[in-house]
């Protein structure tokens, strides 16, 4: 029977992870870079330009948003640590996406390296 961790480490044997040294690169590339965190992690913190649709519902968001089907788009993908990232990775190669790359370490290893994060501003009630 296969773990959790068993299943990333296969998904990673197919899929592109780029370094962070890399990551900058293959953000401006991209035409779409995508956080697969659940909503209340996104709302802590992200990437500046992403999009968060949760690893749960990838699949079906992208076949059903027309702007993010066509198979040619680049796409980046990260999580926290980047295990949840390297299946959607996976995931998406099988759809049919051919430039798919995930960040190595996650949005961990982006905010460690003192990469620039997005934190929503909260209203005043002042």
């Amino acid at each position: 029977m296969k773990s959790a961790h068993d299943l990333v480490e296969q998904a990673r044997t197919g899929i592109r992870e780029v370094s962070m040294i890399e990551a900058d690169a293959a953000i401006q590339a991209a035409d779409v870079v995508i956080d697969v965190r659940e909503p209340d992690e996104f709302r802590e913190g992200h990437i500046d330009g992403a999009l968060n649709i949760p690893r749960g519902v990838l699949e079906f968001k992208l076949s059903s948003t027309p702007e993010l089907g066509a198979r040619d788009l680049s796409v980046v993908l990260y999580c926290k640590t980047s295990g949840r990232a390297a299946l959607a990775a996976a995931a998406l190669q099988e759809m049919g996406y051919m430039n798919v790359k995930s960040i190595a370490g996650g949005f961990d290893a982006w905010a460690e390296a003192g990469r620039p994060v997005i934190k929503p501003s909260l209203p005043s009630f002042d």
